[in-house]
């Protein structure tokens, strides 16, 4: 591999030029620019950039920690983290921290050790799990759920009021035993969903029919078929996102139940192959990849002026009716 010597004795300069070249200052005759380029190119050199880091005392890289990366709704934020972040001039390392508080905590140490110049995260909910970044000065920007302990950039959705108004849609359709299967306790989105759901049966004196399941299919198939299983079940059902109504399809078909006749059902998230099924699914769409763009943005902001007040940016949820919500007559 060549080495910036190398790069130097073909152009026939100092190493110390050499630096400055590829740096782009603007102290460096052209000319000699040029030529150290060409002796770049020819030898195939490229710069160390971990030594330049440690000289910068910071990377051109963004830790973007996600708490489920197979789960559509993120995949579309971490799009918009890294098309605004390349746009920027940044890099984007991807981190998946598994709904797990001690994977959180891990990837919080690898960007310190990398010198990340910011972190957007969609925090597990740990108290002090994010202290480090905090305690350290690293811009911090948390994406979807809130930070309770601590002030920073956040961009949220309308979570809770789109639950309510799905449930309310579900309502005007004529079910009366709505139910709800949401995320764990304690993780803001799910108990904002919980709320929402709460919200709109409080004026109607319907049962209130609360399940918790992980965010994630397996969990939800095993709720929604004791959920579903049993004589008094609901006859319509919000789920809390879109991992969690594969497993409550899942359990659907293998109860022999049908959305729209049997089963009224909005999710959360519209994932790509919701309208694929038939009928196809009614969801609470998020803005996911306006989140990562928005998340981008406040974090550059951030880098450029540590000073600025921290800011929250809430964006709108929205209910999209299709057939798996409408009661059939």
């Amino acid at each position: 591999m060549a080495t910036i010597s190398d790069v130097a004795a073909r152009a026939g300069v100092s190493t110390a030029t050499v630096s400055r070249a590829l740096n782009g200052k603007s102290t460096v005759d052209p000319e000699l620019v040029s030529r150290v380029r060409a002796a770049a190119k020819e030898l195939g050199y490229r710069p160390n950039g971990l030594a330049r880091n440690l000289r910068r005392q910071e990377t051109a890289v963004l830790a973007l920690i996600i708490s489920d990366v197979e789960n559509p709704f993120f995949t579309a934020i971490a799009r918009g983290v890294e098309d605004t972040a390349q746009a920027g001039g940044y890099q984007v390392v991807l981190c998946n921290s598994d709904e797990n508080a001690d994977k959180e905590r891990r990837y919080v140490e690898v960007a310190l050790s990398e010198r990340a110049a910011g972190v957007i995260v969609s925090p597990s909910g740990l108290p002090g799990g994010l202290d480090p970044l905090f305690d350290s000065g690293t811009p911090v920007v948390a994406v979807d759920r809130r930070v309770p302990d601590r002030p920073c950039d956040m961009v949220l959705v309308h979570s809770r009021q789109g639950a309510r108004q799905a449930t309310e849609h579900l309502l005007e359709q004529g079910y009366r035993r709505v139910a709800c299967l949401t995320g764990p306790a304690g993780v803001p989105t799910a108990d904002d969903r919980a709320a929402g759901y709460r919200d709109a049966l409080a004026a109607t004196g319907r049962p209130e029919l609360l399940w918790r399941a992980e965010y994630r299919a397996a969990g939800a198939q095993v709720a929604a078929t004791e959920l579903l299983g049993g004589p008094d079940r609901p006859d319509a059902l919000l789920v809390g996102n879109s991992a969690m109504a594969v497993g409550v399809l899942a359990a659907m078909r293998e109860l022999g139940l049908r959305a729209g006749s049997d089963l009224g059902l909005v999710s959360f998230d519209d994932a790509p192959w919701t309208t694929l099924l038939e009928p196809q699914l009614s969801v609470v769409t998020q803005p996911a990849y306006q989140i990562g763009v928005q998340a981008t943005q406040l974090l550059l902001a951030r880098i450029a002026n540590p000073a600025r007040l921290p800011s929250t940016v809430t964006l709108d949820a929205e209910v999209i009716v299709r057939g798996s919500s409408l009661r059939s007559p």
